[in-house]
């Protein structure tokens, strides 16, 4: 689950997008991707169903987020560790 603005953050770098292209494949406004990133290690408010489209955005682009114990991501297929 996707849950601070630092893992979108990562999540982003890892799939190669920019913050537009996010937006535009999540559906979402580009002060959206821009004010989640913001959040930093914080949680995110934003509402949960932008959430979930930035979420589903990066895991079509590739991203599987991983949450156990501290928020993060790597790329689907990656060796696990």
């Amino acid at each position: 689950m996707l849950t601070t603005g630092n893992q979108l953050k990562a999540a982003r770098a890892l799939a190669g997008l920019d913050q537009s292209e996010l937006a535009r494949r999540a559906g979402v406004n580009i002060n959206t991707i821009g004010a989640m990133e913001k959040r930093g290690p914080e949680m995110l408010t934003s509402g949960l169903d932008k959430i979930t489209a930035v979420m589903r955005a990066l895991e079509d682009a590739g991203v599987e987020f991983l949450n156990h114990g501290r928020p993060g991501v790597r790329l689907k297929g990656s060796a696990q560790s």
